[in-house]
């Protein structure tokens, strides 16, 4: 089995993985959305102090499991640097005490293999990743063949849900509040451009979106009845973006098999569009279950088996934290 652990951001979680068989033993997860939603976002040190609390706790439960570790893995990157260090920390000393190997993972590709939580893996796909941090498309084949083939300029997807949903006062995370309220708008009530719209590069760009629905939300006032119309219509054109830019790159890469992945995978209204997208594709759509769409250590657990069989091992002494990605 492996023992896998998560701390890039605001969640701590710990996993066991069954090796031969992928099957998910063992999985807790502790969020700090409520400690930061008063802030309106993470506060970095804070949730490092939450992670040092919360980690040990998860992990005294997982103890029945050690005599049958055959290794430990780790986010490593990215993520924030001081809630990174809490979970390398503890993967070295789980490591250390066990005399077993330490797997550094790459935490973009733990949402890509959110996918095949007990399952085997699907390649080659195209993926879109849509999180609180990133927002790009990725050509996969293997687990050592990924190319991203476009990124945000700015401001991620899921992001820009986070701040307009902190602009209305809805708190944090910002997703799920926006999507509620989207439900009872019109969506074309707001005619915000689409970002990039013009713009024959593949790449995405939320920036400009945020803008001008912070004007919309100070012409509104106090009339919350609007608050619904201006998230609906948001949520359209956040989504619409991805579709035209996804659009510009399928003309020369036809999909066969497509994935969206990360925390704003969840978004019903980007799930529904991007079936309707693939329909003309004939293209098969992959998705992972709610419940592993934001951060959690399944998903490190998984990667880690695959790369444990490729004896894709860390350094005790090398493994440092890298709070930007490679990818």
């Amino acid at each position: 089995m492996i023992l896998s652990i998560e701390s890039s951001c605001d969640d701590s979680a710990i996993a066991i993985t069954e090796i031969e068989s992928n099957k998910l033993l063992f999985h807790k997860k502790i969020s700090q959305e409520i400690e930061h939603s008063v802030y309106g976002g993470v506060v970095p040190e804070l949730a490092a102090r939450l992670h040092a609390e919360a980690l040990p706790k998860i992990l005294a439960e997982c103890e029945p499991y050690f005599d049958r570790l055959k290794a430990v893995a780790v986010t490593s990157s990215p993520g924030l640097a001081v809630t990174l260090v809490e979970g390398v920390t503890m993967a070295k000393a789980v490591s250390v005490a066990l005399s077993i190997p330490i797997i550094g993972v790459n935490h973009l590709i733990g949402h890509i293999y959110s996918l095949f939580i007990e399952r085997e893996v699907v390649f080659p796909l195209t993926l879109l990743l849509v999180s609180g941090g990133h927002t790009q498309v990725m050509e996969i084949k293997s687990l050592r063949e990924i190319d991203t083939v476009a990124k945000s300029m700015d401001d991620s997807f899921g992001e820009s849900f986070d701040k307009v949903a902190k602009m209305m006062g809805l708190g944090y995370p910002g997703g799920l509040p926006i999507q509620e309220l989207a439900k009872n708008g019109n969506r074309e009530a707001y005619k915000f451009t689409v970002p990039l719209y013009q713009s024959p590069l593949i790449a995405f760009s939320y920036s400009g979106l945020k803008n001008a629905v912070r004007l919309a939300i100070e012409d509104a006032g106090d009339d919350k009845e609007k608050y619904k119309d201006i998230a609906a219509s948001f949520e359209h054109i956040a989504v619409k973006h991805l579709i035209v830019k996804l659009q510009k790159y399928f003309k020369t890469h036809p999909p066969k098999t497509f994935a969206i992945v990360g925390g704003a995978s969840a978004n019903l209204y980007l799930r529904s569009q991007i079936e309707k997208l693939l329909k003309s594709y004939h293209a098969k759509l992959l998705l992972s279950k709610l419940q592993y769409c934001s951060d959690n250590a399944a998903m490190i657990g998984r990667v880690a088996v695959d790369m444990y069989k490729s004896r894709m091992f860390s350094s005790l002494e090398e493994l440092d934290i890298s709070p930007k990605s490679k990818l």
